[in-house]
């Protein structure tokens, strides 16, 4: 599975506008560090708002008690090991929202895992085990995975970061727990720039302050977890840029159809911008140009798309375009200057530049280090490429989130890379355009996912 080429991909169908992006369906995942109690957590959401049937219920007795962590633990590996291996995507409704929730692993082995989940996700969950720090100590430290997946989290634009705070009912004093835990938890988040939503407490295996309040307890008065996902926002899409779409699939339809007029209908999902009839394109990297004559929505209707929305795009005219092929907003004509001597024809500006040197931040998941010198394959919207790293500059010391000079990335480290492609891309930074800014590293003989990719 691709762990960041569906970073732009959007669970809901929001409106342009976001004017009602607080009750779409909201696609969230918890993780944290190994043990933390997220599937519990995961189990008690369902149980307590009642999306569980009896008969499954029943299904996770063991020894007379519920065990609600097997209620997302489906894999026969992860019901003997205790553990949480692959992500499990589970789904509820409240009479004010609906829901999708992902259970990331929290093995620093399995975060390829968890980075595939947030990819797609509109808000993590990071749940802290109170029991595993040291709580009486107010410059307490956080544990490496709770960093990790929050830094990961932060790095992927999930829209919506929320700590909760586990285990509390385990410790001698919650409100000092709290307390300490809470400072460190917002001591981190500002020295790594993190905006976070909301910090809960909860006791996911007794279910206070999950779905139903335990009013007081630890000194907190504030919302239950539930409430708070109910509030959250979705991600917003890139509607405010240039338009841009990733050709995904071509399809031929005959010269009766009344949709097409015998044209092609290049199908994808829209990356950014909108796209309408009028819409003047221009293909990459072929630099045909175009005007968009319909497009069609997912059930091949004639409207507006912006993006995040999958599409059709019929063109005026037939142009060679192929899977992988991007259609781009037409480049804007420069005005030539007012004492033009010699009756040169000013460039054009591109709405998206392409280049084949990219500086960028990796998240390394391969077991074998990432060095100087390797060729991988890289995936650009639906497009492949070779890409030769030039060099490491540096790596992210989660601990310290200082930027270390390194000469390799080893597994699980997140650091700066400078890329070199064999042909030019589109791309744009990460921090303005989800899909045309990332790219996923596929290492070209075992064919696995090795890195995520961040265009700076």
């Amino acid at each position: 599975m691709n762990a960041i080429n569906s970073i732009a991909t959007s669970t809901n169908n929001t409106s342009a506008t976001g004017q009602n992006d607080h009750i779409s369906a909201l696609k969230f995942i918890t993780c944290g560090s190994v043990d933390d109690g997220k599937s519990t957590l995961i189990g008690r959401l369902l149980v307590d708002s009642k999306a569980v049937l009896q008969d499954h219920l029943a299904g996770v007795q063991r020894q007379g008690e519920t065990d609600l962590a097997l209620l997302t633990d489906g894999l026969s590996a992860e019901r003997e090991q205790g553990i949480t291996i692959d992500v499990a995507y589970r789904y509820f409704a409240t009479e004010e929202r609906k829901f999708i929730i992902g259970d990331a692993p929290g093995h620093e082995q399995y975060t390829r895992n968890m980075v595939t989940a947030a990819s797609s996700a509109d808000a993590a969950v990071v749940l802290v085990d109170a029991t595993k720090l040291d709580w009486k100590n107010p410059g307490l430290a956080l544990l490496p995975q709770t960093r990790r997946h929050s830094l990961l989290a932060h790095l992927l634009r999930v829209h919506s970061l929320v700590f909760a705070v586990n285990k509390l009912d385990a410790v001698e004093d919650p409100a000092l727990a709290w307390k300490h835990i809470q400072g460190a938890l917002q001591a981190f988040a500002q020295a790594a720039g993190i905006t976070v939503r909301a910090m809960v407490p909860v006791s996911a295996l007794k279910g206070w302050n999950v779905v139903d309040a335990h009013a007081g307890w630890c000194g907190y008065d504030g919302p239950t977890l539930l409430q708070v996902l109910e509030e959250l926002h979705n991600t917003p899409a890139d509607t405010a840029l240039a338009p841009a779409f990733p050709v995904q699939w071509v399809e031929k339809f005959s010269s009766s159809s009344d949709t097409s007029q015998g044209r092609r209908v290049f199908w994808g999902r829209v990356a950014a911008g909108s796209f309408a009839p009028g819409t003047a394109v221009q293909i990459f990297p072929s630099g045909q140009l175009a005007t968009v004559a319909q497009v069609l929505d997912h059930a091949r209707h004639p409207k507006d798309v912006p993006a995040g929305t999958s599409a059709g795009i019929i063109l005026d005219r037939e142009v060679d375009v192929s899977r992988g092929d991007w259609i781009l907003a037409a480049p804007t004509p420069a005005a030539a200057p007012a004492d033009d001597d010699f009756g040169d024809t000013p460039a054009a500006t591109p709405a998206w530049p392409a280049s084949r040197e990219l500086r960028t931040t990796v998240a390394w998941m391969d077991d074998e280090p990432l060095v100087a010198g390797r060729v991988y394959w890289a995936l650009h919207g639906h497009r492949w490429v070779k890409a030769k790293v030039k060099a490491v500059v540096h790596k992210l010391n989660i601990n310290t989130l200082a930027e270390e000079a390194a000469t390799q990335l080893d597994p699980n480290a997140i650091g700066h890379v400078d890329l070199l492609l064999q042909e030019a891309i589109p791309a744009a930074a990460f921090s303005q355009a989800r899909v045309l800014g990332s790219l996923i590293l596929v290492d070209t003989a075992s064919h696995k996912t090795a890195g995520a990719v961040l265009v700076n």
